[in-house]
């Protein structure tokens, strides 16, 4: 019998794995399929971590809101506090609005995003960009899904939005009615002094403005055009967009 050398021994032994000669390019394959194993293992846990996140008494904002823009006044004025949240589905609405071919919208998107970003970087407030751009739902549910998962509050001017909140329990505060509550509250009797700047739709009637917006419609005031008069308040019509006071000219 033919006895095995040692070199016959070294060949049938098993080498390691380290020492296994692949071609480059399915290397390459492997290290490119281990990062993005690894890569997407790590973005599920940044976003989980994210998710279970606590947020201090959560405000978020919707995409009316954050164009309207009088709610980055009421944040630096401290009127509201906390955390405020941004959805990445509301951001890329204001990104469409600010690369829309229409002039007016164009410019409104940007100023929108230009608010943010300033707002974002004031002291005393946090600001957060949240979530998946990508979504089957419609950008109001999601942020109403999102307040009530947080148990947080919505920012928004859109009616229809403020309603659907309410609807599922979700608290909303709509900036219009919020700023038809801080309007004067001007009684039958009342007097003012208030400027005439235009002409009314009934018979001489004057129109003017108090510094809240409020219009006062004035009897026989279309001939102080121009002028700034006393007036008393005779009556006032409740309307779906705030208070209109009706007054005479006080002799």
């Amino acid at each position: 019998m033919t006895k095995k050398t040692n070199n016959d021994k070294k060949s049938t032994q098993k080498l390691p794995v380290s020492r296994v000669m692949l071609p480059q390019k399915v290397i390459l394959q492997i290290a490119d399929e281990v990062g993005k194993r690894v890569a997407s293992t790590i973005t599920r846990s940044r976003s989980q971590e994210k998710e279970e996140q606590t947020l201090d008494n959560p405000k978020v904002l919707d995409t009316s809101a954050i164009i309207d823009g009088r709610i980055f006044d009421l944040v630096r004025m401290g009127i509201f506090y906390g955390d405020f949240v941004v959805l990445e589905s509301v951001l890329g609405e204001l990104k469409s609005i600010a690369d829309s071919k229409d002039p007016l919208k164009k410019e409104r998107g940007r100023r929108a995003l230009s608010d943010l970003e300033k707002i974002k970087k004031q002291k005393g407030s946090k600001f957060y960009v949240w979530g998946r751009a990508t979504s089957d739902k419609a950008v109001d549910d999601q942020v109403i899904d999102f307040a009530k998962r947080k148990k947080g509050r919505i920012l928004t001017c859109d009616y229809n939005l403020s309603q659907k909140a309410k609807i599922q329990d979700v608290v909303s505060i709509n900036l219009y009615e919020m700023a038809n509550v801080l309007k004067t509250n001007a009684l039958p009797g009342e007097e003012f002094y208030v400027k005439i700047i235009q002409k009314g739709k009934g018979r001489n009637q004057g129109v003017g403005y108090l510094p809240d917006g409020t219009m006062i419609v004035v009897e026989e005031g279309s001939a102080q055009l121009g002028n700034t008069i006393q007036i008393m308040i005779s009556r006032i019509l409740q309307t779906d967009t705030g208070k209109i006071l009706f007054a005479t000219i006080k002799n």
